[in-house]
């Protein structure tokens, strides 16, 4: 894997309340750090060293809602 191929990295610790993300930007790397004062961060498990997130879930997971249940709904979409 790239690091810098803008992809973000996460991880968690064994406790699952704190999550770093590092992401590649232009000037360097910027890692973002996550602490809770209460609670887990609900983390999808892991189906090898890779697994892929949409956008959308990446900021469910940073705002403490569980990825796991939620399902998008259908929308319009021109072929």
């Amino acid at each position: 894997m790239d690091p810098t191929d803008g992809s973000v990295y996460i991880f968690a610790n064994r406790r699952g309340d704190r999550i770093k993300l590092l992401h590649w930007q232009r000037g360097g790397f910027t890692l973002y750090y996550k602490r809770l004062e209460q609670g887990t961060f609900a983390l999808p498990p892991a189906k090898g060293p890779k697994t892929a997130l949409t956008h959308a879930q990446l900021a469910m997971l940073v705002e403490g809602i569980s990825v796991l249940g939620t399902r998008r709904k259908r929308t319009y979409r021109k072929n």
